[in-house]
């Protein structure tokens, strides 16, 4: 008698209690914090065009995101005839990513439409958020030729030169001078291998090649450890100018004569994640560069683009944030197990709000400091100046906590879908990657916290603004005032300062997110933050909120519906 299945019994594979795909959805206009804070802070204007790319994030972007990772760039030096050509090549996936961006102008926003429309920084902040869930690799280029341009408007030359070109709304990756292009985008090569955030001990030398001084021509020599972006067409680094120290110089991949710059790539770093962008080490051997600002002013010059890449930290984790909530919510209502959803067993549920409270108080942060960012640009010179000292210390503040805090939001994520989150298909992977890189990028925890207290006791009036801000809530929640006053008590006390930064920092940005969260997000997401990051009443993990927090309408909250 034989044993053997025959027929309808010989298919075993029949696909069962799995989520549809997270696709075909518009990533913009599901998540509703950003789509409330988008209005509120000023970019509402901007509504049709977030839609349209959250459209095309939660679309075809999302197999480009896969491509350009899958594929990662490669380093080409020389041409079949031998000549030097330092070029670096990408999947067309990653252009069609740097495209889109560019078309909608995420690289230059603020700076296309200033005086045009109020709250452009509020608009950008909201078209980046969305577009960047899904890919976080292409943003270094975009966010690098975003922050490019006020610093180069510390040098009238330099920005005449540059500034049409950088912002211009057509893509171009084409290798040729930048005068032939329909745009152009900038990097920057500021790390050293014996310095790397002690940009001071960089040995970089820059000699003047006639006259010199502020806007004129030098020739670089040196070695750059980390330079962003590579195949980009302009980048702003750092190098001494012997007798008057650190300076700031606008490097070009082509001279003004049409011929290559003496900017030769060595290799392509091999990272942990963002893998489809482009990191590498440069030898510059006379290269030539244009100073930015004046002879030994390098670290005043650069600080503005700093706090714009800052900035897009706190945004670029946010995002990630966000798009770990949608998989992980989006995954546990449609998935059973022990004969209920995911979704309605309660220790699930308490693991996914408490995701979803920390995204939305990422989220408001950020959009708060877009408008700090619109504010501090307006023609009110009072008004202007508050806002211009809270963006100060609040971008620092929000750039320590919140990308700190990524790290362990996407290894949750991860956790709630079990096997299949530890899977490549699944994109929580590539997410968990990419989690600790906006914590090292443009100052790691210490250097943040260190500059935070720089700003404090050095910038008159940032302790005053941050505070203010503060204040708007004062009396809405004891156990946000009681941590508030608490907060008032460590500034006072000068002992041990740099010992305690972390803790003043991170007690700095949670009062801030309480502050935000209390003012515009509804009771039950608010009434989780207070309790469990104000009041203390969680664990040293996700998903220990405390009983009498609203789980079910703070996941619902987040939840995107597809179909």
């Amino acid at each position: 008698m034989s044993l053997a299945p025959t027929g309808e019994s010989l298919v075993t594979h029949t696909v069962t209690n799995q989520p549809p795909p997270l696709e075909g959805l518009d990533l913009f206009t599901q998540n509703r914090p950003l789509v409330e804070a988008l209005e509120r802070e000023g970019g509402g204007w901007a509504r049709a065009e977030a839609e349209l790319v959250g459209e095309i994030a939660g679309g075809e972007a999302i197999r480009w995101g896969f491509e350009a990772n899958d594929n990662p760039p490669k380093l080409k030096t020389h041409d079949r005839f031998g000549n030097r050509v330092d070029q670096v090549e990408f999947h067309p996936s990653w252009h069609k990513l740097m495209a889109t961006s560019v078309a909608h102008a995420i690289h230059a926003l603020p700076w296309r439409d200033a005086g045009e429309h109020s709250g452009a920084h509020a608009a950008r902040t909201a078209l980046s958020l969305t577009f960047s869930q899904v890919e976080a690799g292409h943003g270094c280029p975009i966010t690098m030729t975003f922050a490019a341009v006020p610093a180069l408007r510390a040098q009238p030359e330099a920005s005449a030169l540059w500034e049409e070109r950088l912002t211009s709304a057509r893509y171009d990756p084409r290798d040729i001078p930048a005068e032939q292009k329909t745009g152009a985008l900038c990097g920057m090569g500021m790390t050293e291998k014996q310095g790397g955030s002690d940009v001071r001990a960089n040995t970089t030398l820059a000699r003047a090649v006639g006259r010199g001084g502020a806007g004129g021509e030098y020739e670089l020599t040196g070695h750059k450890w980390f330079c962003s972006a590579p195949m980009c067409d302009l980048f702003l680094m750092l190098a001494q100018i012997e007798g008057d120290g650190l300076s700031c110089f606008a490097v070009p991949r082509w001279r003004p004569d049409g011929t290559r710059n003496a900017f030769h790539l060595q290799r392509l770093k091999d990272k942990l994640g963002n893998r489809s962008n482009a990191s590498g080490e440069v030898e510059l051997l006379g290269a030539y560069g244009q100073l930015v600002g004046e002879p030994g002013r390098g670290v005043p010059t650069i600080i503005e683009m700093v706090n714009h890449t800052r900035l897009d930290c706190v945004i670029g984790s946010a995002a990630a944030m966000r798009w770990a909530v949608s998989l992980a919510t989006h995954h546990a209502a449609h998935r059973s197990a022990f004969g209920r959803l995911l979704v309605e067993q309660p220790l699930m549920t308490n693991v996914l709000a408490d995701l979803c409270v920390e995204s939305e108080a990422a989220t408001l942060s950020a959009m708060r400091l877009a408008r700090a960012y619109d504010e501090a640009s307006g023609d009110d010179p009072a008004p202007a100046a508050r806002a211009q000292a809270f963006k100060r210390i609040a971008t620092a503040v929000m750039k320590y906590w919140i990308c700190k805090r990524t790290a362990p939001h996407a290894a949750e994520a991860v956790e709630v879908l079990g096997g299949n989150g530890y899977v490549e298909e699944s994109g929580l992977p590539r997410l968990y990657r990419e989690a600790p890189l906006n914590s090292i990028w443009e100052g790691s925890g210490n250097v943040i916290c260190l500059d935070v207290l720089r700003a404090l006791q050095r910038e008159p009036g940032t302790a005053e603004a941050f505070l203010a801000e503060l204040a708007i809530t004062d009396g809405a929640d004891p156990r946000l005032d009681a941590h508030v006053d608490a907060l008032r008590a460590a500034l006072a006390d000068p002992d041990d300062v740099e010992l305690r930064a972390r803790r003043l920092v991170e007690a700095m940005a949670l009062a801030l997110q309480g502050s935000l969260v209390m003012r515009h997000s509804p009771p039950a997401v608010a009434e989780a933050f207070c309790a469990s990051r104000l009041a203390g009443d969680r664990g040293n993990a996700f998903g220990t909120l405390p009983r009498g927090v609203a789980f079910g309408e703070i996941v619902e909250r987040h939840r995107p519906l597809v179909g």
